[in-house]
C-alpha cells in the first residue's frame, strides 16, 4: 500500500487531526508572545569597563590589557576586540555559533571578577550579551513645569523605576537625564593642615561617621526587634556637624575646615522633551518577553500612577515599538488575506470549478492555523521572520492545493 492509497482510506482520521490541529493553532494565537524580531543569541558579548578620569594609554596598559588577557582564557572565545578612550573601554569578545551563551557570560563574568583586584580602584565592568533585547521597546519623558530636574530624576528613580520593574516580561527599566543630589565639600587646606589631620584623615572620620549600625536587640513575647541607628547625614548642615576629632582641646567639626554645601552631579548630556528640561526612561523586555503585553501593562500602570502624580507632572510616551509590532502583523494579515482573496478569484476565472475554489480557501487558513501552533510547540513568536515567512507561504499552499486536486 502506497503513502497515497494509506491517506486516502485514512481520509476521515487525517481530516479530523487537521481540525483538531487548526482548533490548536486557533487557541495557540491568543497566547503566542508578539515581537519585533525573533529570540536569537547571536555569540558575541560586550563588556564595558569605567575607569572615571584616567588618560587613554594608562587604561590600555592597567585596565584593557589585564582583562583581554583574563578573557582569553575562557573556553570558546574566538575573536577579542577592543576600544579605549580616556576612562573607559569596551570590549566585544566573539564565540562561536551555536555556543551556549548564557555559560559563555557567566565564564566571562568569573574570568573578570578573578582578575578585578588587580584592577585600579574604582573600575566599574558591565558584561552583556548582544541580542535583540539590547533595545527598548518603550520609553517615556518626564517633565513638569513646577518640579526640579533633581525632583524629576528621585520621581522616574524612586517611583516610577520599581512600580515599571515589576511587571511581568520587564528586564530592566533606564533612568537618564535629571540632576542627581550631592554634598560638596570645598576644604581649606591651610585649617586643615593647622590641625595636624591630612585629607586621608579626613575621609576616613566622615567614611567611618556615615554609617548605619546596630545598636543592639529588642525580644517582645515571640518577636525580635533589631536596633539600628541611620547616621548617614541626609542634608548639608547634619554633613557638616560630623565629628573628625574630640580631645582635650575641643570638638572639631567637618564644618570647622570645609565648607559644605548641596549640589548635583556633573551631567554631560542634557536631556529634553519638547524643550523642556526632561528625564526619560527606557523599558527592556526580557528575551522571551511578549512586548504588546509588556506596553499594555506599562500603560496601565501608568495610566494609575497619574491619580497620585505630583501636580504638574507630565509623562510622555515618545517610543512605541509594538505600534511598529502591531504594523507590521497587520500588513502581513492583510497580504495574507488578499492573496487568499485574489488566488480564489484566479482560480474562479481559470478553472471554473466551486469545489477546487472551496477546498484552497479551507486549506489555507487551516494550514496557518497549524502552523501557529507549530510555532507555540517550538516556543518562537509572531514576529517580522515568523510572519513574512506565513505571507510568502500562501502561493505556495494554492499551487499544492491544485496539484493535489489534479491528481
Amino acid at each position: 500500500m502506497t503513502a497515497t492509497q494509506w491517506m486516502h482510506k485514512h481520509r476521515r482520521s487525517l481530516l479530523f487531526l487537521a481540525f483538531i490541529l487548526a482548533i490548536g493553532g486557533i487557541a495557540s494565537a491568543f497566547s503566542l508572545p508578539v515581537s519585533l524580531f525573533p529570540n536569537v543569541s547571536f555569540p558575541r558579548v560586550r563588556v564595558t569597563l569605567d575607569a572615571g578620569d584616567q588618560p587613554a594609554d594608562q587604561m590600555v596598559v592597567r585596565v584593557t590589557r589585564p582583562v583581554e588577557e583574563a578573557i582569553r582564557r575562557v573556553r570558546g572565545v574566538r575573536e577579542v576586540r577592543s576600544t579605549t578612550s580616556r576612562g573607559s573601554a569596551e570590549i566585544n569578545i566573539g564565540f562561536d555559533w551555536g555556543a551556549d551563551m548564557g555559560r559563555a557570560l557567566l565564564n566571562v563574568n568569573a574570568a573578570i571578577g578573578e582578575i578585578l583586584p588587580r584592577l585600579p580602584s574604582g573600575v566599574n565592568v558591565s558584561a552583556k550579551r548582544l541580542d535583540p533585547t539590547v533595545f527598548p521597546i518603550l520609553a517615556y519623558s518626564l517633565s513638569s513645569d513646577t518640579l526640579t530636574p533633581s525632583q524629576l530624576h528621585d520621581i522616574a528613580e524612586f517611583q516610577l523605576r520599581p512600580l515599571l520593574s515589576g511587571v511581568t516580561g520587564v528586564a530592566q527599566v533606564d533612568v537618564q537625564g535629571g540632576d542627581v543630589a550631592e554634598f560638596h565639600v570645598n576644604v581649606d587646606a591651610d585649617k586643615l593642615r593647622a590641625q595636624g589631620l591630612t585629607f586621608a584623615d579626613l575621609d576616613h572620620a566622615v567614611a567611618s561617621a556615615a554609617t548605619i549600625q546596630a545598636m543592639g536587640r529588642l525580644q517582645d513575647h515571640y518577636k525580635l526587634y533589631l536596633l539600628l541607628a541611620n547616621n548617614q547625614p541626609t542634608t548639608a548642615k547634619a554633613l557638616g556637624n560630623i565629628v573628625l576629632r574630640a580631645g582635650a582641646h575641643g570638638v572639631l567639626h567637618l564644618r570647622d575646615v570645609a565648607t559644605v554645601s548641596m549640589g548635583h552631579q556633573p551631567q554631560w548630556v542634557r536631556t529634553t522633551a519638547d524643550g523642556h528640561d526632561a528625564v526619560l526612561m527606557q523599558v527592556y523586555q526580557q528575551p522571551s518577553g511578549n512586548s504588546v503585553q509588556i506596553a499594555r501593562d506599562v500603560k496601565q500602570r501608568l495610566a494609575n500612577y497619574r491619580k497620585q502624580a505630583p501636580k504638574g507632572l507630565h509623562i510622555a510616551n515618545w517610543y512605541d515599538q509594538t505600534q511598529l509590532v502591531l504594523g507590521a502583523a497587520g500588513s502581513v494579515r492583510d497580504a495574507i488575506l488578499i492573496g487568499i482573496v485574489l488566488a480564489g478569484l484566479v482560480l474562479f476565472v481559470f478553472l471554473r470549478n466551486a469545489r477546487v475554489i472551496l477546498i484552497a480557501l479551507i486549506v489555507v487558513p487551516s494550514t496557518l492555523a497549524i502552523t501557529v501552533m507549530l510555532l507555540n510547540v517550538l516556543h518562537m513568536s509572531f514576529n517580522m521572520m515568523t510572519l513574512g515567512g506565513m505571507a510568502a507561504a500562501v502561493g505556495l499552499l494554492i499551487d499544492d492545493v491544485i496539484v493535489m486536486l489534479e491528481h
